[in-house]
Protein backbone atom coordinates (compact mmCIF):
# COMPACT_ATOMS: atom_id res chain seq x y z
CA UNK A 1 0.00 0.00 0.00
CA UNK A 2 1.28 3.53 -0.83
CA UNK A 3 0.24 5.93 1.45
CA UNK A 4 1.36 10.01 0.32
CA UNK A 5 -0.60 12.86 -0.09
CA UNK A 6 0.96 13.40 -3.49
CA UNK A 7 -0.61 12.29 -6.80
CA UNK A 8 2.68 12.81 -8.48
CA UNK A 9 4.32 10.30 -5.32
CA UNK A 10 1.88 8.10 -5.61
CA UNK A 11 2.05 7.85 -9.20
CA UNK A 12 5.85 7.25 -9.65
CA UNK A 13 6.01 5.06 -6.57
CA UNK A 14 3.24 2.94 -8.45
CA UNK A 15 5.17 2.77 -11.99
CA UNK A 16 8.31 1.58 -9.94
CA UNK A 17 6.28 -1.08 -8.13
CA UNK A 18 3.82 -2.15 -10.50
CA UNK A 19 6.26 -3.56 -13.16
CA UNK A 20 7.60 -6.08 -10.97
CA UNK A 21 6.13 -9.63 -10.82
CA UNK A 22 6.20 -10.49 -7.19
CA UNK A 23 4.79 -7.58 -6.04
CA UNK A 24 0.81 -6.11 -6.02
CA UNK A 25 -0.14 -2.78 -4.82
CA UNK A 26 -3.66 -3.37 -2.90
CA UNK A 27 -3.93 0.47 -2.26
CA UNK A 28 -3.29 4.04 -3.18
CA UNK A 29 -4.15 6.75 -0.64
CA UNK A 30 -3.92 10.56 -0.03
CA UNK A 31 -4.23 9.89 3.79
CA UNK A 32 -3.22 8.20 6.95
CA UNK A 33 -7.18 7.99 7.80
CA UNK A 34 -8.08 6.24 4.22
CA UNK A 35 -5.20 3.98 4.47
CA UNK A 36 -6.41 2.61 7.88
CA UNK A 37 -10.04 2.00 6.50
CA UNK A 38 -8.36 0.40 3.16
CA UNK A 39 -5.94 -1.94 5.38
CA UNK A 40 -8.84 -3.10 7.39
CA UNK A 41 -10.18 -4.35 4.16
CA UNK A 42 -7.35 -5.56 2.60
CA UNK A 43 -4.53 -6.16 4.41
CA UNK A 44 -0.46 -5.28 3.25
CA UNK A 45 2.57 -6.69 3.56
CA UNK A 46 4.15 -3.24 3.30
CA UNK A 47 3.13 0.00 3.44
CA UNK A 48 5.18 2.63 2.04
CA UNK A 49 4.49 5.73 4.39
CA UNK A 50 4.47 9.33 4.04
CA UNK A 51 5.02 11.33 7.66
CA UNK A 52 3.84 14.88 6.60
CA UNK A 53 0.04 14.57 5.42
CA UNK A 54 -3.22 16.30 6.44
CA UNK A 55 -5.43 14.75 9.06
CA UNK A 56 -3.59 12.42 11.62
CA UNK A 57 -0.82 12.18 9.76
CA UNK A 58 1.55 9.07 9.11
CA UNK A 59 3.49 9.58 12.31
CA UNK A 60 0.13 9.31 14.67
CA UNK A 61 -1.57 7.13 12.54
CA UNK A 62 1.79 4.72 12.72
CA UNK A 63 0.97 2.94 16.03
CA UNK A 64 -2.61 1.56 14.53
CA UNK A 65 -1.15 0.70 11.19
CA UNK A 66 0.96 -1.92 12.94
CA UNK A 67 -2.01 -2.63 14.85
CA UNK A 68 -3.97 -3.61 11.75
CA UNK A 69 -2.27 -6.39 9.91
CA UNK A 70 -0.28 -9.04 12.21
CA UNK A 71 3.81 -9.00 10.59
CA UNK A 72 2.59 -5.59 8.70
CA UNK A 73 6.06 -3.75 7.44
CA UNK A 74 6.17 0.70 7.73
CA UNK A 75 8.89 1.62 4.99
CA UNK A 76 8.93 5.83 5.20
CA UNK A 77 9.35 7.22 2.71
CA UNK A 78 8.71 11.11 3.54
CA UNK A 79 10.93 14.34 2.77
CA UNK A 80 11.22 14.86 6.11
CA UNK A 81 13.87 11.90 6.24
CA UNK A 82 16.42 14.28 5.16
CA UNK A 83 15.61 17.79 7.34
CA UNK A 84 13.06 16.19 9.97
CA UNK A 85 15.34 13.30 11.59
CA UNK A 86 13.19 13.57 15.12
CA UNK A 87 10.15 12.83 13.12
CA UNK A 88 11.51 10.15 11.21
CA UNK A 89 13.63 8.38 14.14
CA UNK A 90 10.72 8.86 16.36
CA UNK A 91 8.50 6.62 13.47
CA UNK A 92 11.96 4.63 13.20
CA UNK A 93 11.96 3.95 17.13
CA UNK A 94 8.02 3.21 17.29
CA UNK A 95 8.62 0.41 15.01
CA UNK A 96 8.53 1.45 11.53
CA UNK A 97 10.79 -0.88 10.05
CA UNK A 98 13.00 1.23 7.43
CA UNK A 99 13.23 4.53 5.75
CA UNK A 100 13.99 6.64 2.32
CA UNK A 101 14.15 9.68 1.25
CA UNK A 102 11.50 11.07 -1.00
CA UNK A 103 13.18 12.46 -4.20
CA UNK A 104 12.50 15.35 -5.35
CA UNK A 105 11.31 15.75 -8.81
CA UNK A 106 13.41 13.58 -11.67
CA UNK A 107 15.09 11.70 -9.09
CA UNK A 108 13.42 8.95 -9.04
CA UNK A 109 16.23 6.91 -10.89
CA UNK A 110 17.38 3.68 -11.58
CA UNK A 111 19.32 3.73 -8.14
CA UNK A 112 16.52 4.83 -6.57
CA UNK A 113 14.17 2.30 -7.87
CA UNK A 114 16.61 -0.74 -7.08
CA UNK A 115 16.74 0.37 -3.61
CA UNK A 116 13.13 0.67 -3.32
CA UNK A 117 12.42 -2.76 -4.65
CA UNK A 118 15.46 -4.19 -1.86
CA UNK A 119 13.91 -2.64 0.72
CA UNK A 120 10.13 -3.77 -0.14
CA UNK A 121 11.62 -7.28 -0.71
CA UNK A 122 13.24 -7.85 2.58
CA UNK A 123 10.40 -6.55 4.28
CA UNK A 124 7.70 -8.09 2.55
CA UNK A 125 9.34 -11.83 3.16
CA UNK A 126 9.37 -10.46 6.85
CA UNK A 127 5.82 -9.38 6.29
CA UNK A 128 4.47 -12.13 5.06
CA UNK A 129 6.56 -14.55 7.74
CA UNK A 130 8.42 -16.33 5.06
CA UNK A 131 10.79 -18.62 5.69
CA UNK A 132 12.67 -20.65 2.95
CA UNK A 133 11.84 -24.12 3.33
CA UNK A 134 15.14 -25.19 2.11
CA UNK A 135 16.59 -23.81 4.96
CA UNK A 136 18.45 -26.21 7.42
CA UNK A 137 17.89 -25.78 10.29
CA UNK A 138 20.76 -23.21 12.79
CA UNK A 139 23.36 -24.33 14.07
CA UNK A 140 24.14 -25.52 17.02
CA UNK A 141 24.67 -22.53 19.87
CA UNK A 142 28.17 -21.76 21.03
CA UNK A 143 28.45 -22.44 24.96
CA UNK A 144 29.15 -18.81 26.53
CA UNK A 145 32.66 -18.04 27.08
CA UNK A 146 33.13 -17.06 31.18
CA UNK A 147 36.73 -16.35 31.39
CA UNK A 148 36.61 -13.04 31.59
CA UNK A 149 34.47 -10.23 33.68
CA UNK A 150 32.38 -8.29 30.80
CA UNK A 151 34.51 -5.43 30.20
CA UNK A 152 32.34 -3.74 27.11
CA UNK A 153 29.07 -4.23 24.89
CA UNK A 154 28.99 -3.60 21.25
CA UNK A 155 25.36 -3.55 19.52
CA UNK A 156 25.20 -4.00 15.97
CA UNK A 157 21.54 -2.43 13.93
CA UNK A 158 20.37 -1.78 10.76
CA UNK A 159 16.75 -2.16 9.47
CA UNK A 160 14.17 -2.66 12.05
CA UNK A 161 16.95 -2.11 14.39
CA UNK A 162 16.04 1.27 16.06
CA UNK A 163 12.80 -0.44 17.46
CA UNK A 164 14.75 -3.31 18.60
CA UNK A 165 17.59 -1.16 20.36
CA UNK A 166 15.63 1.10 22.08
CA UNK A 167 13.14 -1.80 23.53
CA UNK A 168 16.77 -3.70 24.60
CA UNK A 169 18.41 -0.54 26.51
CA UNK A 170 15.35 0.21 28.27
CA UNK A 171 15.30 -3.22 29.66
CA UNK A 172 18.50 -3.17 30.56
CA UNK A 173 19.14 -2.68 34.26
CA UNK A 174 20.16 1.16 35.01
CA UNK A 175 22.93 -0.05 36.94
CA UNK A 176 24.76 -2.02 34.36
CA UNK A 177 28.57 -0.43 34.56
CA UNK A 178 29.67 -2.01 31.36
CA UNK A 179 30.00 0.92 28.09
CA UNK A 180 27.96 0.46 25.70
CA UNK A 181 29.42 1.05 21.92
CA UNK A 182 26.55 1.24 19.20
CA UNK A 183 26.57 1.10 15.15
CA UNK A 184 23.38 2.19 13.53
CA UNK A 185 22.92 2.41 9.87
CA UNK A 186 21.68 5.85 9.32
CA UNK A 187 22.88 9.18 7.80
CA UNK A 188 25.17 11.77 9.24
CA UNK A 189 22.43 14.16 9.87
CA UNK A 190 20.53 11.68 12.12
CA UNK A 191 23.12 11.35 14.83
CA UNK A 192 22.43 13.88 17.62
CA UNK A 193 18.93 13.48 17.31
CA UNK A 194 19.46 9.66 17.59
CA UNK A 195 22.07 10.16 20.67
CA UNK A 196 19.18 12.15 22.44
CA UNK A 197 16.51 9.14 21.63
CA UNK A 198 18.96 6.45 22.80
CA UNK A 199 19.31 8.81 25.97
CA UNK A 200 15.54 8.97 26.56
CA UNK A 201 15.53 5.06 26.09
CA UNK A 202 18.23 4.08 28.34
CA UNK A 203 18.51 6.50 30.98
CA UNK A 204 22.28 6.85 30.25
CA UNK A 205 24.36 9.78 29.20
CA UNK A 206 24.90 8.78 25.31
CA UNK A 207 27.10 10.85 22.75
CA UNK A 208 28.18 10.98 19.21
CA UNK A 209 31.65 10.00 18.31
CA UNK A 210 33.73 12.39 16.63
CA UNK A 211 36.90 12.68 17.76
CA UNK A 212 38.85 10.55 20.76
CA UNK A 213 36.47 10.45 23.38
CA UNK A 214 37.22 8.42 26.89
CA UNK A 215 34.63 5.53 27.33
CA UNK A 216 33.27 6.07 30.75
CA UNK A 217 31.13 3.04 33.12
CA UNK A 218 27.37 3.28 32.14
CA UNK A 219 27.65 5.48 28.88
CA UNK A 220 26.65 4.91 25.26
CA UNK A 221 28.87 5.89 22.35
CA UNK A 222 27.54 5.78 18.80
CA UNK A 223 29.13 5.73 15.41
CA UNK A 224 28.84 8.93 13.63
CA UNK A 225 27.00 8.26 10.36
CA UNK A 226 30.04 9.02 8.28
CA UNK A 227 32.95 6.93 9.94
CA UNK A 228 33.48 3.71 11.83
CA UNK A 229 32.98 3.23 15.63
CA UNK A 230 36.70 2.29 16.37
CA UNK A 231 37.99 1.41 19.83
CA UNK A 232 41.67 1.58 21.63
CA UNK A 233 43.74 0.88 25.29
CA UNK A 234 45.57 3.81 26.35
CA UNK A 235 47.38 2.94 29.56
CA UNK A 236 44.20 1.63 31.70
CA UNK A 237 41.91 3.46 29.51
CA UNK A 238 39.20 2.63 26.77
CA UNK A 239 39.02 5.48 23.66
CA UNK A 240 36.90 5.72 21.42
CA UNK A 241 37.39 7.30 17.85
CA UNK A 242 36.85 6.88 14.09
CA UNK A 243 37.49 5.86 10.53
CA UNK A 244 36.32 6.49 7.20
CA UNK A 245 38.06 3.99 5.35
CA UNK A 246 35.98 1.40 3.10
CA UNK A 247 34.59 -1.59 4.59
CA UNK A 248 34.41 -4.98 3.68
CA UNK A 249 30.19 -4.91 3.96
CA UNK A 250 30.28 -1.33 2.46
CA UNK A 251 28.54 0.15 5.13
CA UNK A 252 29.27 3.23 6.52
CA UNK A 253 29.11 3.12 9.17
CA UNK A 254 29.85 -0.58 9.55
CA UNK A 255 29.17 -3.08 12.68
CA UNK A 256 32.84 -4.97 11.80
CA UNK A 257 35.15 -2.69 12.28
CA UNK A 258 33.66 -1.88 15.98
CA UNK A 259 33.60 -5.49 16.63
CA UNK A 260 37.01 -6.41 15.54
CA UNK A 261 38.73 -3.26 17.52
CA UNK A 262 36.22 -4.97 20.45
CA UNK A 263 38.25 -8.28 19.98
CA UNK A 264 41.42 -6.98 19.32
CA UNK A 265 41.41 -4.24 22.56
CA UNK A 266 39.25 -6.45 25.12
CA UNK A 267 39.19 -9.64 23.90
CA UNK A 268 37.18 -12.16 26.14
CA UNK A 269 35.76 -9.20 27.84
CA UNK A 270 33.78 -8.09 25.01
CA UNK A 271 30.36 -8.66 24.56
CA UNK A 272 28.39 -8.46 20.77
CA UNK A 273 25.35 -8.19 19.98
CA UNK A 274 23.90 -8.31 16.41
CA UNK A 275 20.08 -6.78 15.78
CA UNK A 276 18.11 -6.53 13.07
CA UNK A 277 19.03 -5.80 9.09
CA UNK A 278 19.47 -6.37 6.02
CA UNK A 279 22.89 -8.02 4.92
CA UNK A 280 26.16 -9.49 6.47
CA UNK A 281 27.50 -6.49 8.39
CA UNK A 282 28.74 -7.92 11.41
CA UNK A 283 29.20 -11.41 10.86
CA UNK A 284 32.96 -11.03 9.64
CA UNK A 285 33.51 -8.73 13.20
CA UNK A 286 31.62 -11.58 15.27
CA UNK A 287 33.76 -14.26 14.05
CA UNK A 288 37.14 -11.93 15.15
CA UNK A 289 35.36 -11.24 18.16
CA UNK A 290 34.63 -14.77 19.47
CA UNK A 291 37.98 -15.76 18.50
CA UNK A 292 39.39 -13.62 20.79
CA UNK A 293 37.35 -15.20 23.80
CA UNK A 294 34.13 -12.75 23.55
CA UNK A 295 30.95 -13.73 23.00
CA UNK A 296 27.60 -12.46 20.60
CA UNK A 297 24.23 -12.61 20.77
CA UNK A 298 22.25 -12.48 18.05
CA UNK A 299 17.90 -10.99 17.83
CA UNK A 300 15.99 -13.99 17.39
CA UNK A 301 13.98 -14.09 13.52
CA UNK A 302 10.17 -13.68 15.22
CA UNK A 303 11.27 -10.51 16.69
CA UNK A 304 12.93 -9.17 13.58
CA UNK A 305 12.09 -6.82 10.79
CA UNK A 306 14.64 -8.37 8.72
CA UNK A 307 16.30 -11.48 9.68
CA UNK A 308 19.61 -10.54 7.45
CA UNK A 309 22.58 -9.86 9.88
CA UNK A 310 21.70 -11.74 12.72
CA UNK A 311 20.66 -15.24 10.61
CA UNK A 312 24.12 -14.17 9.34
CA UNK A 313 25.55 -15.01 13.08
CA UNK A 314 23.58 -17.70 13.83
CA UNK A 315 24.24 -19.72 10.58
CA UNK A 316 27.85 -18.75 11.07
CA UNK A 317 27.97 -20.72 14.63
CA UNK A 318 28.44 -17.73 16.07
CA UNK A 319 25.98 -16.34 18.54
CA UNK A 320 26.09 -18.13 22.19
CA UNK A 321 22.10 -17.40 22.31
CA UNK A 322 19.21 -15.68 20.15
CA UNK A 323 16.63 -13.83 21.57
CA UNK A 324 14.29 -11.04 21.72
CA UNK A 325 15.49 -7.82 22.53
CA UNK A 326 13.93 -7.43 26.35
CA UNK A 327 15.71 -10.78 26.94
CA UNK A 328 18.85 -9.79 24.82
CA UNK A 329 18.52 -7.22 27.68
CA UNK A 330 18.76 -9.67 30.73
CA UNK A 331 21.10 -12.23 29.30
CA UNK A 332 23.47 -8.78 28.98
CA UNK A 333 22.37 -8.40 33.35
CA UNK A 334 23.90 -12.50 33.39
CA UNK A 335 27.29 -11.73 31.63
CA UNK A 336 27.69 -8.83 33.77
CA UNK A 337 27.26 -10.78 37.06
CA UNK A 338 27.25 -9.51 40.72
CA UNK A 339 30.42 -7.60 40.14
CA UNK A 340 29.96 -5.07 36.95
CA UNK A 341 26.91 -2.66 38.15
CA UNK A 342 27.59 1.00 39.10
Amino acid sequence: MIVDDSLIVRTVLSKLIAAERDMVIVGKTGSAETALAGLAQTPADVVLLDLEMPGIGGLHALPRILAACPGIQVLVVSSLTEAGAEHTLAALSTGAADTMLKPRSGEFDEAYRLALLQRIRALGRRGRGAIDDATPPPPALRGRNRAAPLEIVGIGASTGGIHALCMLLGALPRQLAAPILVTQHLPASFMQVFARQLELASSRNACVVESETAVRPGGIFIAPGDGHLLLRRDNDRLIAHTGDFKAASGCMPSIDPMFECMADTVGAGALGVVLSGMGRDGATGARRLVAAGGNVIAQDEASSSVWGMPRAVVEGGLASAVLPPDKIARRIAVHAGDAAWL
